[in-house]
């Protein structure tokens, strides 16, 4: 069993998280969850989950699966994964707004997220960052540059078509097998390419 953290931020793009979490916890894996305020807001407009229940809303949906999934407050700047002692095999940021790309490009910790992916990118762990805005900015892109260059990936939710997906689910599988692909994680969530005919 490996270990790790799965943020997310105030983008569209709720889905994508969702399925990076279920595919971790269904193969055993520990999870650690941060949800800003504004990723509440999310998950109420694209799932219709009660933000007054927080942390039972993952435990309703995962609680099933076989890893163990914990939740940190996202001001709770004490939590274990706020430290650089606290030994975790990669974090995922999805989706990532550019707001809070910026804070991670600029070292700037104002809450657990944040914090979080800076003792990522200090204790030289893998992070990944999956970006929902369109069209990119020169700042938003001198940004990711700037985190590519330091070892951060940088995963834009952008579904292939030669799978030839027939549902928003598989479109969605894909986007988060990516991620899954960054951290090393094996699955079966789309299908490979194997060549042309």
């Amino acid at each position: 069993m490996k270990r790790y953290i799965v943020a997310m931020s105030g983008a569209s793009g709720a889905p994508y998280a969702l399925s990076v979490m279920e595919e971790l916890l269904r193969q055993g894996h520990e999870v650690h969850v941060i949800v800003t305020e504004a990723a509440w807001r999310v998950l109420l407009e694209e799932h219709d989950w009660e933000v007054v229940k927080r942390e039972q809303n993952f435990v309703e949906r995962f609680g099933h699966l076989s890893g163990e999934l914990v939740y940190h407050p996202i001001r709770d700047i004490g939590a274990q994964v706020a430290s650089g002692s606290f030994q975790v095999d990669g974090m995922v940021v999805v989706p990532c707004t550019m707001g809070t790309l910026a804070k991670i490009a600029s070292g700037i910790s104002s809450n657990l997220l944040e914090r979080a992916a800076d003792v990522m990118i200090k204790e030289r762990y893998p992070l990944i960052l999956v970006p929902r805005e369109t069209p990119l900015s020169p700042i938003h892109l001198e940004n990711m540059l700037k985190l590519s260059r330091l070892g951060v990936q940088i995963v834009p939710p952008m579904p292939g078509f030669y799978h030839r997906p027939s549902s928003l689910d598989e479109m969605v599988c894909f986007v988060s097998g990516k991620v899954l692909d960054q951290l090393g994680v094996a699955h079966q969530l789309y299908k490979r390419w194997e060549g042309g005919k």
